[in-house]
C-alpha cells in the first residue's frame, strides 16, 4: 500500500477528531497506529479510549500542558524535539503503517520547531507508511508537499455564545 501525506489544518473544529477517526478505522483495518501529540499533556477523553485500543494504537505526548504565549519556553521546546525524534525512531522501527503528529503544524508556527524540521520528518517517512498532520496554521511548504489537504472552516460555533469544553466533545 501506498503511503500518502494528508493534512487537516484550518480554524475550524475536528481536525482532530478526524485524525482519530482515521486511526480508528486504520486499526479496525488491521494497521498499526502511532500517534504524537504536540503540545498536550494529559488525559484527553480520546486518550482513556485509545488505551483499551493499545494493541493497535499507541499514544505518546509531547508537551508541557501549558498555553503558549509569545516565545516558548525551553522546556515546550525541549518536549517537542523528543517528539520529532520518537517520530524519527517510529520510522525506524518501520512497525507502523499510519503515524499521525497531533498539532504538529501549530507547533511549528509556535516555534517549538520549524516547518523545515516538519517537512524533514514528512520526507524521512518510509514508503507505505501514512503520515497525518494536524492542528492550525499549516506551513505552505507543508501544504505543498501534502498529497491531501482538509481546512476545517469556523461557520459558527458555541463557544462564541459562551459554551465551555466539553468533556467527551471538545476534549
Amino acid at each position: 500500500m501506498k503511503g500518502y501525506v494528508q493534512i487537516y489544518t484550518g480554524d475550524g473544529k475536528g481536525k482532530t477528531t478526524a485524525a482519530i477517526g482515521l486511526a480508528i478505522r486504520a486499526a479496525g483495518g488491521g494497521l498499526k497506529v502511532y500517534i504524537a501529540q504536540f503540545m498536550k499533556l494529559g488525559d484527553y477523553a480520546e486518550i482513556t479510549t485509545l488505551k483499551r485500543l493499545s494493541d493497535c494504537i499507541t499514544v505518546e505526548q509531547f508537551g508541557t500542558g501549558r498555553f503558549i504565549h509569545g516565545n516558548p519556553a525551553s522546556e515546550d521546546v525541549a518536549a517537542a524535539r523528543r517528539g520529532i525524534e520518537r517520530v524519527m525512531e517510529i520510522f525506524a522501527g518501520r512497525r507502523h503503517h499510519l503515524v499521525i503528529l497531533d498539532e504538529a503544524n501549530v507547533a511549528a508556527s509556535c516555534g517549538l520547531f520549524s516547518p523545515a524540521d516538519l517537512l524533514d520528518v514528512v520526507q524521512a517517512r518510509p514508503e507505505g507508511v501514512e503520515v497525518v498532520l494536524t492542528g492550525r496554521q499549516a506551513a505552505p511548504e507543508l501544504i505543498t508537499r501534502a498529497d491531501l489537504v482538509t481546512e476545517m472552516k469556523a461557520v459558527k460555533h458555541y463557544y462564541q455564545a459562551g459554551v465551555a469544553a466539553r468533556v467527551g466533545i471538545e476534549k
